[in-house]
């Protein structure tokens, strides 16, 4: 009882219940339109039969008085089974007819009337209905004309049992149907909210079924199932942070204590300690500089929108940031070479944030390319996109490893012992996806060619 409770009170059962009403009034507009018509033209007919009989004996009338009336009255009322006749002296004895005696009924407008009569088939007596009209004929004389009207009832019958049965089985299968397909709906709702109490229980793995009908149930399930991902992946982000902020800043941290603790026990010259403290203070900005870039990741990550919407020339800050860096090539011994023709390449961001990540890509390529090697910057225009690539000479990135350096903290294996924190890249991908931007990372055969895909403002 329940459950019945449950599927009547539910949005899908009402809904279901008021497109069933809709349906049932229309329906049973075209079943009324259907019986009317057709009663309605079958009494027509009849009393337009009569009519034109009651007329064509009149002229017979006219013709050739009484006796010829009764004449024809007599020959029709032995050729004809549905049709009815009754000629009366002003006795009120029969002259001519095939029914037993006057109808015994109230005569209404015009002349008309509705009766029954007894009629012999077989050798029984049947009770059947009739339609006729009378008129009136000088001298006291009364004429009848009518027709039977048994099969038009029954017609008219057929017609009402029809529309009842119609409208009953119209009913019956509209509420199975809609507490079916409440049913249903319920079921992947409960199914929905059951995954939803599971989640919030803490299975971050779990999702809302999807059946594959492609409906909206599976749209939405899509949908909240898209955001489950994303959840989760920002989820596993954010312990991996943790994780790697204990691993990789818990070292510098132990450093500079010890640093500390050691100047401390021992009895040293003020060189010496003035030596600790810088020391100190470039391990504290390098934390420093650690946290600031996760702040702007995070600051970035979560923007609402892209910031300033400006058409920007990649080529201009292709030109800015390799400027800002040829000294530094320069010293590390690496040739860099800018590839970017002005106007090749517009697009619609935040110029500041896209110079920040270039310089970022630019920084690590030159500290992974060898001395003599040499790191290429262009910006190009490509199948409706703005493409800005870094590529490199040096040794490259294995092709199971490249999905992973845009991650905060990732740092391969054969590069412990260069400087950095592992934020450079995840700082890059953040600007990225601020500007609906994609990053990829590909072999330069050899090295390591990063490409930035933006919408192309052309």
């Amino acid at each position: 009882m329940g459950g019945l409770r449950k599927l009547i009170r539910s949005t899908a059962f009402r809904l279901a219940a008021f497109y069933l009403l809709i349906f049932g009034v229309s329906s049973a507009g075209l079943l009324g339109l259907v019986y009317w018509r057709s009663a309605g033209f079958t009494a027509q007919q009849i009393d337009e039969t009569i009519a034109a009989e009651l007329q064509g004996l009149n002229e017979r009338y006219r013709l050739l008085g009484i006796p010829g009336l009764r004449q024809v009255v007599a020959e029709r009322s032995a050729k004809q089974s549905q049709s009815l006749y009754m000629l009366l002296n002003p006795e009120e004895r029969p002259l001519a007819g095939n029914i037993n005696g006057w109808p015994k009924t109230g005569v209404m407008p015009g002349g008309w009337m509705d009766f029954e009569y007894d009629l012999a088939v077989a050798g029984q007596t049947e009770r059947r209905r009739a339609r006729a009209r009378k008129i009136d004929i000088a001298g006291g004389f009364r004429l009848l004309v009518g027709r039977d009207v048994q099969q038009r009832d029954e017609l008219v019958s057929l017609i009402q049992s029809a529309f009842w049965w119609a409208g009953g089985g119209i009913l019956a299968f509209g509420l199975v149907g809609g507490l079916l397909v409440t049913r249903s709906t319920l079921r992947r709702i409960d199914a929905m909210g059951a995954a939803s109490q599971q989640i919030m229980a803490g299975d971050l793995s779990r999702r809302v079924p999807v059946n594959g009908s492609g409906d909206e149930l599976d749209r939405l399930a899509a949908s909240l199932n898209a955001m489950l991902d994303r959840i989760e992946n920002l989820m596993t982000a954010v312990r991996q942070v943790s994780n790697n902020i204990a691993h990789d800043l818990r070292t510098p941290l132990n450093r500079l204590r010890a640093r500390a603790e050691v100047t401390l026990m021992s009895e040293a010259e003020p060189e010496a300690y003035r030596e600790a403290l810088e020391r100190t203070l470039q391990d504290a900005d390098a934390l420093l500089g650690t946290f600031n870039a996760l702040l702007d990741i995070a600051r970035l990550e979560g923007a609402a929108d892209a910031g300033p919407s400006d058409i920007i020339d990649l080529s201009d800050i292709v030109a800015d940031v390799t400027e800002l860096y040829e000294p530094v090539a320069e010293d590390a011994g690496i040739t860099l070479l800018a590839e970017a023709e002005p106007g090749a390449a517009m697009v619609i961001g935040d110029k500041r944030l896209l110079a920040q990540a270039l310089a970022n890509l630019i920084d690590n390529a030159i500290k992974y390319t060898p001395t003599g090697g040499a790191v290429r910057v262009g910006a190009i225009t490509a199948g409706g996109h703005a493409e800005l690539s870094i590529a490199d000479n040096g040794p490259g990135v294995p092709e199971a490893e490249r999905a992973r350096i845009f991650d905060r903290f990732v740092r391969l294996e054969a590069d412990r012992g260069k400087p950095g924190a592992g934020l450079g890249l995840s700082l890059v991908r953040a600007v990225a996806q601020m500007h609906n931007a994609d990053i990829t990372a590909a072999d330069a055969a050899p090295g390591l060619r990063v490409t930035l895909r933006l919408p192309s403002a052309a």
